[in-house]
């Protein structure tokens, strides 16, 4: 495979982004007049921080006041979006959310309800997820499957926590499959990227921006995309359709939330703004290296995607009894 470009030394310019004058209601006439902050419920290096940290550089310049990313990990995501869900509705608060916002609101007992505690701001973006395995592990899909299927836990999946993304992807892949692959939570990507690079787990499943490093420097074999088709980056990697010949498919997004109550013509404000980041040359191709494509959404459409996203995951979790223990 042919080696990914990096991702760190992209900057976003935002020079060119040109802000809409703000709305006039004198209580927000000078919005924003100190600085933002874009929580982000991870840890950094994972996917979540990896969108945040360009897409705030680039507001930043289009709103002309810092826009600081904050790190607030744990409890599965929910302490960051507990935090923000329990901030002020000034406009100076946001969370960086993404499917696992979907997947551990259905899974955990959350400090929040995660539709009537946050207002839809703009989501940023779309992308497939890969299934990866440890160095000199399963050559293909079809082999991974082989060995899952010779008893149940004989193969290992890592994932960043219970309730995640990757849990509930690896749960769907299994229901598709017929298999009983056994799940090994860590605390974030990190430490699971560790014991998969170790040999210690066998396989996981991820985002290209959470494991890129890796993938450029070919240290981790890539198996599939879990998209419905092939990725420009890598199109030599099949999708699981292909590979496996089992009909799943599994795409997370990114957006922002505010607190709720952030008043609606501040939200359109950022909106916009955000949009015009993401539509911007530079951050696009950044998106591109990320495995991930801009897909703007008005506030209302994006509310509409995220409960739409959240009843989809909470049907998994009934149907296949998945439930924290």
């Amino acid at each position: 495979m042919k080696a990914l470009i990096g991702r760190r030394g992209l900057v976003v310019g935002a020079s060119s982004l040109a802000l809409p004058a703000l709305w006039t209601r004198s209580a927000a006439a000078d919005w924003p007049d100190r600085p933002i902050r874009l929580v982000v419920p991870y840890t950094p290096g994972g996917s979540n921080d990896a969108i945040a940290r360009p897409l705030a550089e680039a507001l930043q310049g289009a709103l002309g006041k810092p826009v600081i990313v904050e790190n607030r990990p744990g409890a599965g995501s929910t302490l960051g979006g507990g935090f923000v869900a329990n901030s002020p509705p000034d406009g100076y608060t946001f969370l960086l959310a993404s499917t696992s916002f979907a997947t551990s609101s259905t899974y955990l007992k959350t400090p929040y309800d995660a539709l009537e505690s946050f207002d839809p701001v703009a989501r940023i973006c779309l992308a497939p997820m890969l299934i990866v395995t440890k160095p000199n592990g399963f050559p293909n899909m079809r082999a991974l499957i082989e060995a899952a299927r010779e008893g149940a836990g004989r193969v290992q999946y890592a994932m960043a926590g219970m309730g995640a993304v990757g849990h509930f992807t690896m749960e769907a892949f299994n229901a598709a499959a017929q298999l009983k692959m056994e799940p090994v939570p860590y605390s974030g990507i990190s430490p699971a990227q560790a014991d998969l690079l170790a040999g210690r787990v066998d396989i996981m499943v991820t985002t290209l921006a959470s494991i890129s490093n890796l993938v450029s420097s070919n240290q981790i074999p890539l198996l599939a995309y879990t998209s419905s088709e092939r990725m420009d980056y890598a199109p030599q990697i099949p999708t699981v359709k292909e590979a496996a010949g089992i009909d799943f498919a599994v795409d997370v997004w990114w957006g922002v939330l505010a607190p709720k109550g952030t008043p609606a013509p501040l939200r359109d404000t950022m909106n916009r703004a955000i949009n015009q980041a993401i539509a911007t040359e530079r951050y696009t191709k950044f998106l591109a290296v990320e495995g991930a494509k801009p897909m703007p959404q008005s506030p209302a459409e994006f509310g509409r995607f995220v409960a739409a996203d959240i009843a989809r995951w909470r049907k998994l979790a009934q149907d296949l009894n998945i439930r924290a223990s």
